[in-house]
């Protein structure tokens, strides 16, 4: 059996241009405001979840660790 990377690029994916959940918005506040930035408004699940991966690699709390690995981590992501 053939395993498959589970991570999909943003850009496929089928929800990306819904508007960004509750759990995104949350956890990307918490990095914005630890990285001394504003949350835009009317953020898409796909344009939030690229946000947060720009800020985790810049947060004392996240940096360093692997996708999985860390508080919030699931919390970005959307299917």
């Amino acid at each position: 059996m053939t395993e498959q990377n589970p991570d999909k690029d943003v850009e496929d994916w089928a929800t990306g241009e819904e508007p960004a959940t509750g759990p995104q918005l949350s956890y990307l506040r918490t990095l914005a405001r630890e990285a001394g930035e504003e949350v835009p408004e009317n953020l898409t699940k796909a344009q939030a979840s690229q946000m947060i991966d720009r800020l985790q690699g810049r947060s004392p709390r996240t940096a360093g660790r692997k996708d999985g690995d860390g508080e919030g981590s699931e919390e970005g992501r959307a299917p």
